[in-house]
């Protein structure tokens, strides 16, 4: 990338305002649709498991263009890139809002996914290069205020649009505020000088990856549709993307210049970091994809009422990570991962004592108390997975730690939605099989209902749907609880020193 970092934009407030708005809108994106998911698939008519890929499509695609960005900004310069990323994600989200068909909404959400991955690589990156050395902390604790920020935005605005407006309407709000950050970072940036460099392009590497990546996430959306491997889609499917993540795995390991560097897990550190971060955040993206799902189609909760349960889990993040920036170095690194950990494990197991009588306060201070977790978690996972690498591989760690954050996310989108309704089917189905109209317990429950008609037993039924949700809602909580306690003494296998090797964090994804 190039090196302008003595460039000074007219105003270094608007400058920041500008690049801040690009991210703040892409990183909104990726929470604003969750609590439009039932409306979304009731709308468009598909099932909530078929709704998951609006997430799922976006996260796949956003994951596969974040180790493009690098090669991007070197041959097209930062200031463009990051102009025509912002551009194209608008584009992308007008054609969102007039998707009239679930496939028109998933291949908008994936060109989306696509041009909004150099966005925050790119932010990050400018932020560094027009701030003095002595302020560029300043700056990027603000970038992290907004990544913070926008996640509580997201619930809460998408909730609110849903139910005043329409949905499409949580796509058309990206137009207004993608145009105002590109004509003011336009202005502030445009004399910036640009250096550019044509250096190759590991295509086979690119090739495989995305052949493989997107072969594994179909069959993770379609898989309990066409149930599983006595599909021969799935087992074609599954065989293109071992070939393909074979390939990919041999020649990037071998390549001069890789579009992933895989050579950086030779780390331990950097292994075990980057398997707790991805882990983590695969949990945590599930909690939130989840829980306003089954507010609203088992609890009865409109979309802004869902999003305002959802909300308070960035409340203590916003107040705490301004002293965990400042303060952490003190402490030994794996402990305020463990605790972290700690936190959102034991809100997990909070979630799974729910009943369907539970109140709007109860869950809203779950959310909240696993805020402490999210607060303790980003910092010194990043900061964990970064200190063994030396300073000319930051970059690259930094960008391979991003892609397959992004990518767990997606990946436990999938496998998140197809447990959960999987779960409530096995425990409606055992439930059922209990009841018959020659048991008492069942007939008192009937004629509790109106007696033996057709609506009674529908009446019945959604009874024993809502039940078997609640269940199986228990379930998922119950198992995300055990798999952030593992990740606490995953996290201790980390050895210390915990600073990062002398050298520029940049990063160039």
């Amino acid at each position: 990338m190039s090196n302008n970092a003595s460039f000074t934009p007219p105003s270094l407030l608007m400058a920041t305002i500008g690049l801040s708005l690009a991210t703040f809108m892409q990183v909104l994106d990726t929470t604003i649709a969750n609590v439009a998911l039932p409306t979304i698939s009731g709308n468009l008519g598909v099932s909530s498991e078929q709704g998951t890929w609006v997430i799922t499509s976006f996260a796949v695609s956003n994951a596969i263009a974040l180790p493009l960005t690098g090669w991007l900004s070197r041959r097209f310069g930062e200031v463009k890139l990051f102009l025509w990323a912002t551009l194209l994600f608008v584009l992308a989200s007008f054609l969102c809002g007039i998707s009239t068909s679930m496939p028109e909404l998933i291949g908008f959400r994936v060109l989306q996914g696509l041009v909004a991955g150099p966005l925050y690589p790119m932010t990050q990156t400018l932020l560094i290069a027009v701030y003095p050395p002595a302020r560029r902390g300043m700056a990027l604790a603000l970038l992290a205020m907004v990544t913070v920020v926008a996640p509580i935005a997201g619930p809460i605005l998408g909730g609110w649009i849903t139910d005043s407006y329409s949905w499409p309407w949580i796509f058309f709000i990206n137009v207004p505020i993608g145009i105002f950050a590109v004509m003011v970072v336009r202005s502030q940036l445009r004399k910036r000088p640009v250096v550019t460099s044509h250096q190759p392009m590991d295509y086979v590497g690119l090739l495989s990856l995305i052949v493989g990546v997107g072969a594994l996430q179909i069959i993770l959306d379609k898989g309990n549709d066409l149930d599983w491997f006595e599909s021969n889609f799935i087992i074609i499917g599954a065989a293109i993307s071992v070939i393909a993540l074979a390939v990919f795995v041999i020649w990037e390991m071998t390549d001069k210049h890789p579009v992933v560097n895989l050579r950086l897990f030779a780390h331990r550190n950097f292994r075990i970091g980057t398997i707790v971060l991805v882990l983590g955040y695969a949990g945590f993206f599930g909690i939130n994809l989840i829980l306003p799902q089954w507010l609203q189609t088992q609890m009865g909760y409109t979309a802004t009422w869902a999003g305002l349960a959802v909300a308070p889990i960035g409340i203590l993040p916003v107040l705490m990570s301004p002293f965990v920036g400042k303060y952490a170095h003190k402490f030994d690194l794996r402990l305020l991962a463990g605790l972290a950990f700690l936190a959102i494990g034991l809100s997990c197991f909070m979630r799974a004592g729910f009943t369907n009588e539970v109140d709007f306060q109860h869950i809203a201070l779950v959310q909240l108390f696993m805020g402490i977790g999210v607060a303790l978690f980003f910092m010194p996972t990043l900061s964990i997975l970064m200190s063994d690498l030396p300073p000319h591989q930051i970059a690259d760690g930094a960008g391979l730690a991003t892609f397959l954050r992004t990518l767990g996310g997606s990946f436990a989108a999938s496998l998140t939605t197809w447990i959960w309704i999987r779960r409530a089917d096995q425990h409606h189905a055992y439930m059922s099989e209990s009841m018959s109209v020659y048991d008492s317990a069942t007939r008192e429950a009937l004629n509790t209902l109106g007696g033996a008609g057709h609506k009674a037993y529908a009446q019945l039924d959604q009874v024993l749907t809502s039940q078997a949700y609640m269940m199986s809602t228990v379930d998922y909580f119950t198992l995300l609880g055990w798999m952030f306690m593992g990740l606490i003494l995953l996290v201790w296998l980390a050895k210390p020193p915990f600073t990062a090797k002398a050298g520029p964090a940049a990063s160039g994804h």
